[in-house]
């Protein structure tokens, strides 16, 4: 086992959603201490949205990560991914529809559950969010988001990917900036969705990330997943991986500290990493 090493593979740039280009991302990353930095546009392939990269420029992106490893080779080992969302009928992460841009490793996300009549943004503003779901679903927010991690547990059997990105990320719709509190965590019908979703996790063989970015953005006080959810993943020895999900460069490590022992709360010793492009182990 690899003693721990400083690692990012979710992090976002000028591509997308973030707020700095990728060598300012990758200058930020040496500067701090990290052995190695992935990067993970948001991508639709073949589709594309205002905030999810272009369908056009997935092949400046693969030119610019190819510079940029060998840039900095020696300094820093830098990856290409994609945070690839699952919509159902639209778009879903697989390697085959990613192949033309030889990604080093995928994240799977879900951001949009759709519905017979439209669609809700998990992690949307909040008001809109709870005019959606009022809307689409009757007001019914058990369903809404029991609708949320169907289909996660669908994306986690149709698609080939390697970490599941912020697995309950519908816990940001519980954030203290929300105008009011969006379910009881607590519920028993919640845990039995986090139990049957960490059994389909296992199943499907992904690594799950510590994602620390609902913190860093003001949201959270603690990181992706929830103690309870971990709780599960344990049970199912399934594999942890630590991430921040920056989208700029003051956030790459925020609160790491903080999620190695939220990992070590729930009773993991280790944490995944890609490393000389291998999988490895290190002890945390």
């Amino acid at each position: 086992m690899e003693d721990f090493i400083k690692t990012n593979y979710h992090t976002h740039s000028t591509f997308c959603d973030g707020k700095n280009t990728p060598e300012e991302m990758v200058l930020a990353a040496i500067e701090k201490g990290f052995s190695v930095l992935g990067f993970s546009s948001h991508s639709m392939q073949p589709f594309s949205s205002d905030w999810h990269m272009s369908w056009k420029d997935h092949g400046s992106y693969v030119k610019e990560t190819d510079r940029l490893k060998k840039e900095y080779s020696g300094k820093i080992e830098i990856y290409r991914g994609f945070e690839a969302d699952y919509i159902e009928g639209v778009c879903c992460p697989t390697f085959e529809r990613y192949r033309d841009f030889s990604p080093d490793y995928l994240i799977g996300a879900v951001h949009y559950v759709p519905c017979p009549h439209g669609y809700y943004g998990v992690d949307g503003k909040f008001d809109e969010t709870r005019e959606k779901i009022e809307t689409l679903y009757g007001g019914d927010r058990k369903k809404a988001v029991q609708e949320y991690f169907a289909a996660e547990r669908d994306m986690l059997k149709k698609g080939d990917f390697t970490i599941l990105a912020h697995a309950d990320l519908i816990r940001i719709q519980n954030s203290k900036k929300a105008p009011d509190r969006f379910f009881d965590e607590g519920e028993s019908w919640y845990r039995d969705e986090l139990r049957e979703t960490a059994r389909v996790i296992a199943s499907a063989g992904v690594c799950v990330e510590i994602n620390t970015g609902a913190i860093a953005r003001g949201y959270l006080d603690t990181p992706y997943p929830s103690q309870d959810f971990l709780s599960f993943l344990k049970d199912y020895n399934v594999p942890l991986t630590l991430s921040s999900d920056a989208h700029r460069t003051e956030h790459l490590d925020h609160a790491f500290d903080m999620g190695v022992q939220w990992a070590k709360k729930a009773g993991f010793t280790e944490l995944q990493c890609f490393v000389s492009g291998k999988i490895r182990s290190m002890k945390i």
